[in-house]
C-alpha cells in the first residue's frame, strides 16, 4: 500500500502486521475500538539508526518534520504521590512541562520521567515511545494542532519503525485529555 504520507518503500495497515509492534502497542490495535478504523492506523518500516526525528526527517523527507509528534513520558509530584503521564506535542514544539504539564497533573513539580522509567513503565523501547498502548490509567495529554492534522507520524513503540495515524485518533485514546498549547514553539520556531 502507499502511505497516507511520506515516502516509504514498506507501508502496512497496523492490524496486519502486529507482529512487528511491541506487545503493548499490538494489543492496543488488535482492540482498538475509536471511530476510526485501526487500519488506518498504518505501520511504516524504517531504519532504527534513523529514528530520532532530525535524522528521520533528513533521510525520508523534510516535509515530514510539520507532520510528526513526539510521545514523552512526564512524572508529576505532589506531597509522596508521583503521576506518570504521556505528552503528545508536534516535533517542532517543546513540551510546556512546568506550565501545562504541571497544572494539569495537579502537580507540585513536573519533569521528564528517566529513560528506564519511561521504557519500564510502557513496555517500549526509548526514542520508539508511542501514545498507543499505554498503561490505561495514565493521562495522556496531547496538543490539538496533533489532533488537527490529517496523519501524524510518531514512533511505534520501537525505533525501528514508525507510525502513521489519523491525527483525531490522538483525541480517542485512552486517558486522552487534549490541550492548546501543550506544545510551544522551540526558540529556532518563534524566530522564524
Amino acid at each position: 500500500m502507499q502511505a497516507p504520507i511520506g515516502s516509504f518503500d514498506d507501508a502496512t495497515p497496523a492490524p496486519d502486521c502486529l507482529d512487528r509492534l511491541t506487545a503493548p502497542v499490538a494489543e492496543a490495535v488488535r482492540h482498538w475500538q475509536g471511530g476510526v478504523p485501526a487500519a488506518q492506523i498504518v505501520y511504516v518500516d524504517t531504519d532504527p539508526e534513523w529514528a530520532d526525528t532530525a535524522v528521520f526527517v533528513e533521510h525520508y523527507g523534510r516535509d515530514l518534520l510539520e507532520r510528526s509528534a513526539n510521545c514523552v513520558v512526564v512524572s508529576g509530584k505532589r506531597g509522596g504521590e508521583t503521576t506518570l503521564a504521556a505528552c503528545v506535542v508536534l516535533s517542532t514544539t517543546r513540551v510546556d512541562v512546568n506550565g501545562a504539564v504541571r497544572r494539569q497533573l495537579g502537580a507540585r513539580k513536573a519533569s521528564f520521567a528517566a529513560m528506564d522509567t519511561a521504557t519500564g513503565a510502557t513496555g517500549m523501547e526509548y526514542g520508539g515511545i508511542t501514545p498507543l498502548g499505554l498503561p490505561a490509567d495514565w493521562p495522556v495529554l496531547v496538543d490539538q494542532a496533533v489532533v488537527d492534522l490529517p496523519y501524524v507520524l510518531v514512533g511505534s513503540g520501537r525505533r525501528r519503525g514508525k507510525l502513521l495515524v489519523p491525527g483525531e485518533v490522538f483525541a480517542q485514546l485512552p486517558g486522552a485529555i487534549v490541550l492548546e498549547d501543550l506544545g510551544i514553539a522551540t526558540r529556532q520556531d518563534s524566530a522564524s
